[in-house]
């Protein structure tokens, strides 16, 4: 009986020592980093959703000597949802940063709750309220898209240089068109340009004769649509029937392909001012970011088979990002910890010169965007695409 107790207890040890041995080898596989993804790959806005949810494919899955888990949700463009969702992510999956939402409107509902469990957001919206003003809970979010101020100063250049004093808006009934009306109206204020209309609509309108014919009784010189992927191109195209002859522009809310396919030669000769990969061709090689880009775009195209868009390189440039602030992190802190979401929080905060598909982010407390005049081109829709113009 002694010999078969110790026999047995020799061969425990060997397998405790195997296993331990086995351990060792395998790296340390409890350092894993979980991150939350929503999109709307569903609903008004899946245009704009579903480049982004085919993007997690090409995010890293190894930092380091840390793997990234990823849990992706579709919220169906339902800020309801997206609430629910983001609460899931940080309760039962422990999550150490979440990328998404994809609508504004969804972002805004969701601050307080990345706020208050302290999960760093990285937010591919339009909206510059997600960022600004910055107080306690919006230094947890993450904008990985141009301000609007930024885009709003390249398009009133460009119309102070055409002559344009009278400017006709039509934006969402929403942040994004809030946000929109509020940084184009004090811009153009600045600039000498007037603000001869203002009209609003929903995301899911089927019309917007009326406002059109109010928009046009102001007679204004030039009109700023302030709208997303397809939605954006309805205002467009009743200005064109309605027979206005000004000149028409989008903000980079509409830089998709899906605006340009239903649009079709109506939105010919319009303008935005959007990031360098709509035009990567006419872009110099001595750019930082278009390798950047191209290498992005090759890895999308060929995954899926699609064309790939702006907002899908926002969701890449968020786990570019990650890439570059986990390591710093982990000095800190181990993945799941609180200690380790507020270094990664810190980390993200202190990005500096940092080269992505978009352009070059350099965050600091004040401006958790980042980008300057590197990370967007004047555009024109030319013969089916975008064509550079000057500035």
């Amino acid at each position: 009986m002694e010999k078969t107790f110790r026999k047995a207890l020799n061969c425990s040890r060997w397998l405790a020592a195997s296993c331990a041995a086995l351990a060792v080898l395998a790296g340390p596989t409890w350092a894993q980093v979980r991150v939350g993804v929503v999109s709307s790959a569903t609903g008004p806005t899946a245009v704009v959703g579903i480049p982004q949810k085919n993007t997690v494919a090409l995010l890293p899955r190894r930092i380091g000597d840390l793997t990234v888990d990823y849990i992706a949700y579709d919220d169906a463009s339902d800020a309801t949802q997206t609430v629910t969702l983001f609460k899931k992510l940080i309760s039962e999956h422990k999550v150490d940063a979440i990328i998404g939402p994809t609508g504004s409107p969804n972002a805004m509902a969701v601050i307080p709750f990345v706020a208050e469990a302290g999960v760093p957001l990285l937010a591919p919206v339009g909206t510059t309220a997600v960022v600004l003003p910055m107080d306690e809970k919006k230094r947890w979010v993450f904008k990985t898209t141009q301000n609007d101020g930024l885009i709003a100063e390249a398009l009133i250049g460009h119309m102070k240089k055409r002559g344009v004093r009278t400017v006709g808006f039509i934006g969402y009934n929403d942040p994004y068109g809030e946000s929109w009306l509020k940084e184009f109206s004090a811009q153009a204020q600045k600039a000498g340009i007037a603000l001869s209309a203002v009209e609003r609509y929903q995301r899911t309108d089927q019309s917007v004769t009326g406002q059109v014919l109010k928009l046009l009784a102001a007679k204004p010189d030039a009109v700023l649509v302030a709208g997303t992927g397809g939605p954006a191109v309805l205002p467009h195209l009743t200005l064109v029937d309605q027979g206005y002859k000004g000149a028409i522009y989008q903000t980079h809310g509409a830089a998709t392909p899906e605006f340009i396919r239903l649009g079709g030669k109506k939105v010919e000769g319009s303008f935005m001012a959007a990031s360098l990969m709509l035009a990567l061709n006419e872009i110099p090689d001595s750019n930082p970011s278009k390798p950047v880009a191209q290498g992005y775009i090759a890895a999308y195209e060929k995954l899926h088979g699609a064309k790939a868009a702006t907002f899908g390189a926002n969701v890449y440039d968020a786990g570019l990002l990650l890439k570059r602030a986990i390591p710093l992190a982990a000095q800190k802190g181990k993945p799941g910890s609180a200690e380790f979401r507020a270094a990664l929080r810190d980390a993200l905060e202190q990005t500096k010169e940092f080269v992505a598909t978009q352009g070059v982010y350099n965050m600091s407390a004040e401006d958790h965007s980042g980008f300057d005049q590197r990370g967007r081109v004047m555009l024109t829709i030319r013969d089916h695409g975008w064509r550079l113009v000057g500035e």
